[in-house]
């Protein structure tokens, strides 16, 4: 973990912005700083929604059955398989 110097840490806390905006002056990449309980607060709408919607709908068919050998045969019915 990187430790703000004196000066950074009173930048950010007189910031009337919160989150932070910081700027990287060799690379002019902007970064947003914020508190880690904010983070941690939001960090779920950085996460991938599809990928979850995804392994629910897995999960869910698989506890109904759906995984069931058995139920290959009905592969065979599909008219648009050779």
């Amino acid at each position: 973990m990187t430790q703000l110097t004196p000066e950074q840490s009173s930048a950010i806390r007189a910031a009337r912005e919160a989150p932070s905006r910081i700027i990287d002056p060799e690379t002019k990449t902007e970064y947003v700083v914020l508190r880690a309980d904010v983070y941690d607060r939001v960090r779920n709408l950085f996460d991938d929604p599809a990928a979850d919607a995804f392994t629910a709908q897995i999960m869910s068919a698989a506890a109904a059955g759906w995984d069931d050998p058995a139920l290959d045969v009905y592969n065979d019915l599909d008219p648009r398989r050779p």
